[in-house]
């Protein structure tokens, strides 16, 4: 059964650092709605991700980073230029964007599903940016819903529908924005969700 907790603090940390190193499944805010996450490189984590939502492993799972140094090792099939946008639109104040980048075999295929490409996101949000700082790398970033139902939007919500699924709820509170991340392909600079 999964747990929430008082207000995020070192003891929360510690926890969803532990579920997530021993493969665990975590339920955490986002900017503008609930989100799980796990270890990116638990073969077993992301297919309980999958398992849960009840997603077709073709569509792949974003990873979300505390800061662009967590992403580094992914950003080099992108150009300077390319890159200096991806960095500007993480910035303080802007919209939450992800952004599309080659994954050049370097995450597992339930990660970037049938895509040639991997989506990262570096987080405003502090308590993301806690979180990956804990556990030292980016994390999995997916909606907590049922594939094809709207995201949950409190940990009310997040406990009815998943709960009994999860290892771990974190507490805290929406980023305030209003709808998911927008994500662009770095390379074409294609929007695919606005």
């Amino acid at each position: 059964m999964a747990t929430v907790s008082q207000p995020l603090g070192l003891w929360s940390l510690i926890q969803a650092h532990h579920v997530l190193q021993a493969g665990g499944v975590i339920a955490y805010p986002t900017e503008a709605v609930w989100g799980l996450g796990c270890d990116p490189y638990n073969e077993a984590a992301l297919d309980r991700i999958l398992q849960i939502k009840q997603r077709d492993m073709a569509k792949g799972m974003l990873l979300v980073a505390s800061d662009i140094e967590q992403i580094e090792y992914l950003l080099g099939g992108v150009t300077a230029e390319q890159r200096a946008k991806m960095a500007a639109s993480w910035q303080a104040g802007q919209r939450p964007t992800t952004w599309l980048v080659p994954h050049r075999g370097l995450v597992p295929s339930l990660v970037h599903g049938r895509f040639d490409t991997v989506a990262v996101r570096v987080s405003q949000h502090q308590g993301i940016q806690a979180l990956c700082e804990q556990f030292g790398g980016p994390i999995v970033s997916t909606s907590a819903n049922f594939s094809g139902h709207p995201a949950a939007i409190n940990p009310l919500q997040v406990r009815k529908f998943l709960g009994a699924h999860l290892d771990f709820i974190v507490p805290g509170e929406l980023g305030g924005a209003a709808k998911p991340s927008r994500i662009i392909d770095a390379v074409t600079d294609r929007v695919i969700r606005d």
